[in-house]
């Protein structure tokens, strides 16, 4: 196995793109492998790395299906529900808390009244 090709960044030929790339012109990778790097150099640590994918390889983004877009509506309402009081909090509950706002911070007068 031959080893990338490394551009520097911005300065990679035409034909190449990143996923991000791809996906604005309604492509993706396809299953190619990785055809090129860009790097980008950095003081006192390793180079910013992004991967290339060569364009007319690529293959059209699939559509969007009724069975994919119902999971994915379950998965958003799945991280919306709170899980100690069981109701959806309206946003994304956040990881570090593992719970909605008022759960994990209830007002000391409603402590003070279940108590």
């Amino acid at each position: 196995m031959g080893a990338l090709p490394v551009f520097r960044w911005r300065l990679a030929p035409d034909g190449y793109a990143t996923r991000r790339q791809l996906r604005a012109r309604g492509l993706r990778p396809g299953g190619q492998d990785v055809a090129a790097e860009l790097q980008r150099p950095r003081r006192r640590r390793g180079p910013l790395v992004a991967y290339l994918y060569r364009i007319d390889l690529a293959k059209p983004v699939r559509p969007m299906t009724a069975a994919r877009r119902a999971a994915l509506a379950k998965a958003n309402r799945a991280r919306r529900t709170c899980p100690a009081c069981r109701r959806d909090a309206g946003y994304v509950i956040p990881a570090s808390l593992g719970m909605c706002t008022p759960c994990a911070f209830p007002e000391p007068s409603q402590a003070l009244r279940s108590a």
